[in-house]
């Protein structure tokens, strides 16, 4: 499956669970129903994967945590905050980079519509969401 295709069905999966849930509540309940969601629609998702950082000789073992990793291509990271910044984006930017992925979802669940919370970051430049979803 292609990263694309991967993405089409976690912003999917994430609409809904909006739409059950509505904004407001923390980013771990966001988390824990898109992870349900996510695998009860048939993908390989791993929560809050380690994520190492290496610098030169020195070696963090888990210095991160990937809220979601989606088919072992994707990574999403949410968040339930009034509004997205640069070091959000840049923060997802980071596990990107890091894991050597080529695409990220960064979801904010606060808003009234999800689909006007999602940015899509690809290779190290910040892409809009298509929102005719």
């Amino acid at each position: 499956m292609f990263e694309n295709e991967i993405t089409s069905q976690i912003i999917g999966a994430a609409i809904e669970v909006h739409k059950t849930l509505g904004p407001g509540l923390l980013e771990s309940a966001y988390k824990e129903c898109l992870y349900y969601k996510l695998i009860k629609n048939g993908l390989i998702v791993v929560k809050e994967k380690p994520m190492p950082l290496i610098f030169e000789e020195v070696k963090l073992e888990c210095g991160y945590r990937i809220d979601l990793l989606v088919e072992n291509k994707v990574v999403v990271e949410i968040k339930s905050v009034e509004a997205l910044n640069d070091i959000h984006m840049a923060q997802t930017l980071t596990y990107l980079k890091l894991g050597n992925y080529k695409l990220g979802l960064l979801i904010n669940f606060n808003v009234v519509r999800v689909k006007d919370g999602v940015k899509r970051i690809i290779n190290g430049s910040l892409q809009p969401t298509d929102n005719s979803l």
